[in-house]
């Protein structure tokens, strides 16, 4: 008999698993993912990935704001009898009951080595943590976020200098290839899922926007971190003008902290510097350092501590 199973994601990151599972013969009953959202600018809204990619694969789709006391989507969902769940940065909590409305239960694939970096943010938290290496794990979902038994892991290593745009890009990818190793496994009860060690557990929450703002006090490998982790998000301020840092490296100039070293855009940290490869002012486009620093009113000398 033909399995049944159901699909949930929302961002770019869960595209390649959905368009993985299709392009190799699984039968995607329903696809869950977020409502379309209102654009930062004007009052379009803008569809998911998912949803995007669910319309051009024909599959049937729904978008439900919460699943919190939604009977309709209960039952929905035990209607269907579906055989399992596949999980991927869907937004919306499961509740308890409707984590057994499938067979083999809901299968969660997190952007870490579980149980490092549970919760929101594992790829962007990896990377400001200055960690070599993280990787994906597959799950079964429980109550508690991020706590259920793994059946599998797959380590990645961190590039250097890698940003979480990249890092993301490459984590879906190899989620996309390995979950095909593992869903024969799970449906035929031939997988094995072993409990976390709870006492090794570390939490990766939501980036909050007050932490994307660059702090010229902290060590320069901190900030790279932060500038890779947070990307494109973090910025400075420099008389009452703000700047995105898109790429830096490190540099080996030395100067009192927050200050301009060059007319590279190399700048003081509390311990070591960086140099600015890509930058954008506030209400322009991204641009190399060389075309930026011929306008700029920031110049070799200038102290960015100076908001």
């Amino acid at each position: 008999m033909l399995k049944k199973i159901i699909f949930m994601g929302t961002p770019l990151f869960s595209v390649p698993i959905l368009k993985s599972l299709y392009q190799n013969g699984y039968p995607i009953s329903v696809v869950y993912t977020q409502p379309p959202q209102k654009s930062h600018r004007g009052m379009a809204f803008n569809k998911s990935p998912i949803q995007g990619l669910s319309e051009t694969l024909n599959l049937e789709f729904r978008t439900p704001s919460s699943l919190k006391n939604n009977k309709e989507e209960y039952d929905y969902l035990k209607k269907l009898d579906a055989d399992l769940s596949i999980v991927v940065a869907y937004g919306n909590l499961l509740t308890k009951e409707m984590l057994n409305l499938t067979k083999k239960g809901f299968i969660n694939i997190h952007a870490s080595l579980l149980p490092q970096f549970r919760g929101a943010a594992p790829i962007q938290r990896s990377i400001m943590n200055l960690d070599k290496q993280t990787g994906i794990s597959i799950m079964k979902i429980s109550e508690k976020l991020d706590t259920g038994p793994i059946c599998n892991s797959y380590p990645l290593n961190i590039l250097e200098n890698e940003n979480s745009k990249s890092l993301s890009e490459r984590l879906s990818l190899l989620a996309a290839e390995k979950i095909l190793d593992n869903i024969d496994a799970i449906l035929e009860d031939k997988a094995v899922f072993k409990p976390q060690d709870d006492t090794k557990a570390t939490y990766a929450n939501k980036i909050l926007k007050s932490e994307t703002r660059i702090d010229w006090s902290e060590p320069a490998k901190n900030i790279i971190g932060k500038i890779n982790g947070c990307f494109p998000n973090s910025f400075f301020i420099y008389k009452g003008e703000r700047y995105k840092l898109l790429k830096v490296e490190a540099s080996s100039k030395v100067g009192e902290t927050g200050s301009v070293l060059s007319d590279n855009l190399e700048i003081a940290c509390k311990e070591g510097s960086i140099k600015v490869l890509e930058i954008q002012k506030e209400g322009k486009r991204p641009q190399k350092i060389n075309e930026f620093m011929n306008g700029s009113q920031i110049k070799n000398g200038s102290n960015l501590n100076n908001a």
